[in-house]
């Protein structure tokens, strides 16, 4: 059984870092590809159909933010437990994490189908735009126990050090979203909501293909029930791993979610739509860096239960080398070509000309973000998940007095200064405050 999950404790870092690490980014741009690929045939119908997106996009951020709570807490403890060669820990925490999965997931459609419209009516957006965006909603929340899921799979493979198993089929899932948006929206005259549909039938698509693999194939940990009486030492651990990058994230989303309200009062459903897809075309450089921050997470828990931590320093220093190699040319590209690459997803004047401007601000600072991104994934494979979560949440939560103060005297480019000004904060102060922590806990060990 060993011989199927992936030792990350042994053989050549780097090749075995990017080996890792390409699978998992390859998921994240699959991800953001899903959005995207909304986006742009939305775009089509018109920008207030764009408008309608966005909001939903920031709810699916804020439900994406409640599955990392299962998927972080799988991903750690199956590495951790792999690191120690303990197999049979690997195999009962998997099945904590998707039972808990199930249970979040299913509680969160519930809240969405009922209560969805109270929440979208949040962003001020006209209400003819917030009752189609309520509608499409209903419709993308069929998938969502699922989906939810979906994820706390990929983190056990993940964990488990076979990243490239979630990618293939997160990649097949996207091509038959690409088949469907079009056929549905206008071949077949669903319009709109033909996007929705779309996605919620790839979405059961990728769920049918992880269950077909995990319950049929033992390629990693041995097979395992999805659905089990919790014990709470198990519990305890996922919950002590995954809640505080949950919350962080989660706390990241309702923070953006007031942005774009901020964004929506000074620059109506151009600023909110500027914000929501400008955010997206910057999943480039965030789904990058979350994948090395991912391959990060798995490479150090392994090596860390392994007490060879300085494997994981080596790995980092090389993803920092990358990531600042890769930071320097998007931001070339979104402060220049800002405009077209905007125009790409949204072929309208008015939303170009204000997605240009959102590019060039964060053009600028897409290297802090990088840093900050890839530096999380170190504290999580040590167990150190609260800290870079302190960190996130505080200078996140400083963005939205900082938004309307700069928005009020400089109209809605404010709000990408107060988005940026708190990027630089985050992506300097987390590095240097894993360093002091990692310095300390290989010393202790050292010691013992």
């Amino acid at each position: 059984m060993a011989a199927r999950v992936q030792n990350l404790t042994e053989g050549k870092i780097l090749s075995g870092l990017i080996k890792l690490a390409l699978p998992l980014m390859g998921t994240s741009f699959v991800q953001m590809a899903y959005t995207l690929m909304a986006m742009m045939w939305v775009g089509r119908l018109g920008a207030r159909s764009e408008a309608a997106i966005g909001a939903i996009g920031m709810l699916l951020w804020l439900s994406s933010t409640l599955t990392i709570l299962t998927m972080i807490g799988a991903e750690v403890s199956v590495g951790q437990s792999i690191g120690g060669k303990r197999l049979d820990r690997a195999r009962k925490f998997a099945s904590h994490a998707t039972t808990i999965a199930a249970l979040i997931g299913t509680t969160w459609t519930l809240i969405l189908f009922f209560c969805g419209g109270e929440i979208l009516s949040f962003f001020k957006l006209p209400k003819d735009i917030t009752h189609e965006a309520f509608v499409f909603l209903r419709i993308l929340a069929i998938c969502l126990p699922f989906q939810f899921l979906s994820y706390t799979f990929a983190g056990i493979y993940n964990g488990a050090g076979r990243s490239s198993i979630p990618f293939k089929i997160n990649i097949t899932g996207l091509i038959l979203n690409m088949i469907l948006d079009p056929i549905l929206m206008f071949v077949m005259g669903f319009g709109f909501y033909g996007a929705a549909i779309g996605s919620v039938i790839s979405q059961l698509c990728v769920f049918a293909m992880f269950t077909f693999l995990l319950k049929t194939n033992r390629n990693i940990l041995g097979k395992f029930p999805f659905f089990i009486r919790p014990d709470t030492k198990y519990l305890k651990r996922i919950f002590f791993l995954g809640t505080p990058v949950s919350v962080m994230n989660s706390i990241h989303a309702f923070i953006n979610m007031n942005l774009a309200r901020v964004a929506s009062i000074y620059g109506g459903h151009i600023g909110m739509l500027t914000q929501t897809t400008g955010g997206q075309i910057e999943g480039v450089t965030w789904n990058t860096s979350q994948g090395f921050s991912t391959a990060l997470s798995a490479y150090m828990a392994q090596n860390y239960a392994a007490n060879k931590p300085e494997r994981g320093k080596k790995a980092y220093l090389y993803a920092i080398r990358i990531m600042l190699m890769l930071g320097v040319f998007v931001s070339i590209m979104f402060v220049l070509f800002g405009h077209q690459i905007f125009g790409l997803i949204i072929p309208d004047q008015e939303a170009m000309k204000s997605g240009a401007q959102y590019l060039f601000v964060m053009g600028l600072v897409q290297i802090f973000m990088m840093l900050e991104l890839t530096t999380q994934g170190m504290f999580n494979g040590v167990g150190r998940t609260i800290e870079p979560a302190i960190i996130s949440i505080i200078f996140n939560a400083l963005r939205i007095p900082l938004a309307y103060y700069l928005a009020s005297r400089f109209g809605i480019i404010g709000v990408w200064w107060a988005i940026a000004i708190s990027t630089v904060c985050k992506g300097i102060i987390l590095p240097l405050w894993f360093m002091v922590i990692y310095n300390r806990m290989t010393k202790k060990k050292r010691n013992i």
